[in-house]
């Protein structure tokens, strides 16, 4: 043991700032640019800090490691961003401020990545349903989404309402048409997933979207169609002729 400004220290217990100047991920940043570093070595950055007998290096390369088995394409960055803080926060050397820098640096990488791309337009359903397909279909809980739409159908954004648990979600209209008006949207496609796979509705879904589109029809924002997102497939309302103004008593 030897002690340190007052405290002791176990001697085998490492930090980042043991590591020589050219091998710490912040000083590589600074130097050679923030696309000269590892996903690790970024993540290390978001952390800030490690935990007891693991360096933030460390505990980032266990975080990367997580959600990839040998059949599983799913990246480990893929698997942090859909992952809820909540279940970041409970793994070794996270907790729940480290899972909310994490989710917040996702999330501003996606945002970025989104406003350089041409925005997509939507023009029948299976357009919507192929554009949350990837990150929806293996989610284990109910996630409900909305795509926001110009008066052209280009898509300005797509927004998560809630997130349920098991095969529960709740929305309320308020949340839902908050962020439609925010973004100046001038119709709406409703998205969810079903974890069980089969993208079929539910009444509770018919429910709802009566709802959502009653609630749209007031604010002057249209409810153009609702998607159920299954395991790479999906049930679009109005592909079956379940007109989201029809369900709203139009």
């Amino acid at each position: 043991m030897r002690r340190v400004k007052g405290r002791l220290r176990n001697a085998y217990h490492r930090t980042v700032k043991d590591l020589p100047p050219g091998e710490r991920p912040r000083e590589r940043l600074v130097g050679l640019g923030a696309a000269a570093l590892s996903e690790a070595e970024l993540l290390s950055l978001v952390l800030q800090t490690g935990t007891a007998g693991a360096t933030a290096l460390e505990v980032a390369q266990d975080l990367l490691s997580l959600g990839q088995g040998p059949d599983d394409p799913t990246t480990a960055l893929a698997y942090l961003a859909s992952a809820p803080a909540s279940e970041l926060a409970d793994l070794r050397g996270v907790g729940i401020a480290k899972a909310a820098r994490i989710k917040a640096a996702l999330e501003l990488g996606q945002r970025l990545s989104q406003s350089r791309t041409e925005k997509p337009v939507i023009r029948r359903p299976e357009d919507a349903a192929q554009l949350v397909m990837a990150s929806m279909r293996h989610l284990d809980r109910e996630h409900f989404r909305v795509l926001l739409l110009d008066t052209r159908h280009r898509v300005l954004g797509i927004d998560t309402i809630s997130v349920g648990h098991l095969n529960a979600s709740l929305v309320h209209p308020r949340e839902l048409f908050k962020s439609a008006i925010r973004r100046s949207a001038q119709a709406v496609i409703l998205v969810h997933n079903h974890p069980s796979g089969d993208p079929t509705p539910s009444s509770e879904d018919l429910d709802l979207t009566g709802r959502l589109a009653s609630a749209g029809r007031i604010l002057g924002i249209e409810v153009l169609d609702h998607i159920v997102i299954g395991d790479n497939r999906y049930a679009s309302f109005r592909e079956r002729g379940l007109d989201p103004a029809s369900l709203a008593g139009a």
